[in-house]
Formats: C-alpha cells, structure tokens, sequence
C-alpha cells in the first residue's frame, strides 16, 4: 500500500533530485557566461612596444567577440615583475589576466627570488603572436650593414653601446647574446619600456637596438630608424630589403619573441578554455592577422598544456643564455 509516508519520503527524494538539477543548471549557466562583466589584461612594461601591441590587439577583438569590455592596464617595473604578481596574486575568476612575453621565461635567471612561484603560480592560457625580432640603428648612424657595425664593434670595444627595454627584458638578452655571437663589448642602456627605448635609438642616444618586429617595423618604414638585419630563415614580407642575420654573416644568431595570455593558478579550467577559444577565434580573423603581417608577426593560438611545456623550455633556453653571457640574479 502506497502510504502517506512513503509519498512524502519520495516527495522529498523527487525535490532533491530538482534541486541538485536546478543548482547544476545554475552553475554550468555561470561558467558559460562568462564574461558577464569587464576583464582587465595587465601590461607589465610601458605602454609602446609590442607586449602592450599584442594586448591592445587582442582586447579589442575579444570585446567584440563577447560583447564585454577588455581593458588593457599597464603596471610597469622591475622587469615586469611587479605587473605579473599583481595578476599572481588576483581572484582567480577569469577577469584578471597578464599579458606575458618572452621576458618571462628569462625571470628565473634575472632574480634569485620571485613574489610568486614561477613554476605554477599562473595558468598559461594561448599565445597571441610570435615574431622575430630587428637590429635597429639611427635613421643617420654610419652603419648601412650588420657587417659595417660589427667590424667597427669589434675594432673598437666599449665604443658603442645598445638600448633595451630594461634590464633583464627580452631586449635586454638579445643584445646580450648578439654581444655573444659577434663577440663583442658593446655597453648596456636599460629604458623603462621598448618603446623608450626605441625613442633613445631613433634620438640617437643609443647605437642600436634588438626588438620585435612590431616595435620595429613601423618606425623603419617611416625612416625614423635603419633596419639592419631580422632573425628567422627568411626576410620579413615587410622589410623585403632587410637581410637575415644568416645573409649578413651573423648565422648563429637566433631569437624568436612571443607574446600570450596568463590567468591567475587556480582559474577555472572553462574559463581557461573559453579565453583560449575566444583568442584563437580571434586570430582568425584576416584584417588582423593582415595587421600583424605587416608587424612581421605571425598569430599564436597555441592551447594551454602545449603553452604550459612551451614556456617550461624557453625558461631552459634563456637561462642558459643568462648563464654565458654573465648576467647574475639580483
């Protein structure tokens, strides 16, 4: 017999079951919501040089894409550390991320110490871009060749000196292993930015400068600098004259920048995925992928756990660079 009992025990079993469905309902609306609100992407380097470029790029897309705000924040200083341990140490939500670069895989090698653990305390989300990078000089310096600036380098150490944008930054090691390749003693003059530091090569305050193909290639093309040679194995559709440094006579000199997305550890692994989607989407698109062209810089796209291993071994790389070119952890 079906009695009163057992109809309120069932009852109760029946509303159990709606509510663990309504509150699972309710959560996986939640997590593909999101954004419902604005993010910030934190530069940690001074607005003008490619990191704050890629994020400027992206940011826009993602805030048409989701119909959110994407707002870039630059929090400059000590070689990016202070911007990327404010993100370190951000709710984990998704709504705080980091622009990082090349210079991250460097910090290990630059500091004996870090305010965040290095190894995990960021979630690598996917790469923008990637580009090689540009040795500079003033649109009047002496130098029309790499060969032309190393013969006088080497002839006259201590003579010439090479901007970056700060010590221990991505243009900070690859001058230092340039100095290395072409044997040279060139001196060291950190900026607060690449973009400063651009403004010190084009004034003539430096000799020369090693950046990214974003910061660099503009500049050339309005002959407010010289480009003398690029990385990678072929020559920059946009700098068609410019050689390689393996044309040049500088074969052994290799240096690829990247530009990406980093979350706070412990960001939930949807929205990880979703800002990977949305950034890969993104990247297909043609008038920015023709933007980035134009930079010298191909889309990134590369999905977290391949980002993760990418950034694990360009952390070996750069620290064996630190490590021969002499340039000691503060």
């Amino acid at each position: 017999m079906f009695t009163l009992k057992k109809f309120i025990s069932v009852s109760g079993l029946g509303a159990a079951c709606v509510l663990t469905c309504l509150l699972s309902c309710s959560l996986s609306a939640a997590q593909t919501a999101y954004p419902n609100k604005a993010v910030r992407i934190i530069v940690p380097y001074a607005p003008g040089g490619t990191t704050d470029y890629a994020a400027r790029q992206i940011a826009q897309k993602l805030t048409e894409q989701t119909q959110q705000s994407f707002f870039v924040e630059n929090k400059t200083g000590a070689s990016g550390t202070i911007g990327t341990d404010l993100v370190a140490k951000a709710a984990p939500d998704g709504y705080t991320l980091l622009t990082n670069d090349t210079t991250y895989a460097m910090l290990p090698s630059l500091f004996s110490k870090l305010p965040w653990s290095h190894a995990d305390g960021l979630v690598p989300v996917t790469t923008i871009l990637q580009t090689p990078v540009v040795l500079v000089v003033a649109s009047n310096s002496p130098y029309k060749t790499l060969q032309e600036l190393v013969s006088f380098a080497q002839k006259n150490p201590g003579k010439l000196n090479f901007g970056s944008g700060g010590a221990g930054s991505s243009t900070h090691l690859a001058g230092e292993l340039f100095k290395k390749e072409g044997k040279l003693f060139i001196a060291h003059i950190p900026y607060k930015g690449a973009g400063d530091a651009m403004l010190g090569v084009m004034s003539s305050q430096v000799d020369l400068l090693i950046t990214a193909g974003p910061t660099a290639v503009p500049q050339v093309k309005g002959r407010k600098i010289r480009a003398l040679a690029v990385t990678g194995d072929k020559r920059l559709a946009s700098l068609p004259d410019v050689p390689t440094f393996k044309e040049a006579g500088l074969p052994g000199y290799t240096v690829t920048n990247w530009f990406g997305l980093a979350a706070p550890k412990g960001t939930p692994p949807e929205v990880v995925a979703r800002l990977q989607q949305e950034v890969k989407k993104a990247l297909g698109d043609k008038a920015l992928t023709d933007r980035f062209a134009l930079q010298g810089a191909q889309p990134g796209g590369m999905g977290p756990a391949d980002f993760a291993s990418f950034i694990k071994q360009e952390t070996l790389v750069w620290g064996a660079v630190a490590k021969t070119s002499g340039v000691k952890p503060e």
